[in-house]
């Protein structure tokens, strides 16, 4: 398998100056709803999350942006799980969208912010009944002996709760991400891609084209 030889062009599209809107937020959100509607991405919404523990070993995985405006972004998880550990001693996160149907990635970095009970316990119960109580079995990132011991205490909670409401763990939550950074990136062609960075600037958000 010659992955070396493995190449291919970039021509979609190109990404200049006067294109960008001024207010990085608004930028995401035209791209966003670009992606949304292209039907080229079955998760336009799936992100990489990427943190750093407490000892500089850095990791990564993908969740789905549940919500954002000029606050953050917002995701959930169990905050018990690797990512949660993480951002409890390093709240730096940053946040990678890679839509490769359209030759675009966005790179968002930012400190991470607990959202609060209110929040939480609101888009808990949202949620279908069965993924409520998926978040109620499962203590993410921990070993388990099987899948069948998993999906054992899973039916089982799903029948305890069958006829009433499903608690949200405490351990269960959201972030927002505060952005201090973002950078959006449009394939270009010969590798020379478009980059530019927004960079907060006190009130204002200072714009740079990046080399490829």
């Amino acid at each position: 398998m010659d992955l070396q030889a493995m190449r291919r062009e970039y021509g979609l599209g190109s990404l200049h100056r006067e294109q960008l809107n001024s207010d990085p937020v608004k930028q995401f959100e035209l791209w966003m709803q670009q992606a949304i509607d292209s039907g080229l991405l079955s998760d336009p919404t799936a992100m990489t999350v990427a943190t750093v523990n407490n000892e500089r070993v850095p990791s990564q995985r993908i969740v789905l942006l549940k919500g954002y405006d000029h606050k953050g972004f917002r995701f959930y998880t169990n905050k018990n799980s690797q990512k949660g550990q993480d951002i409890s001693t390093n709240s730096q996160v940053n946040l990678h969208f890679a839509w490769l149907p359209l030759e675009r990635q966005i790179s968002i970095t930012g400190s991470a912010i607990p959202l609060d009970s209110e929040d939480n316990d609101r888009y808990f119960h949202s949620r279908p009944k069965e993924s409520q109580v998926a978040a109620l079995a499962s203590q993410q990132s921990r070993p388990v002996e099987s899948r069948d011991v998993l999906e054992s205490h899973y039916k089982s909670l799903l029948r305890e709760y069958e006829n009433t409401e499903v608690p949200r763990p405490e351990h269960w939550g959201g972030y927002c991400i505060e952005p201090q950074q973002f950078e959006f990136w449009q394939g270009g062609q010969h590798r020379l891609h478009d980059r530019y960075l927004y960079s907060k600037d006190g009130a204002n958000w200072r714009i740079t084209r990046l080399q490829p």
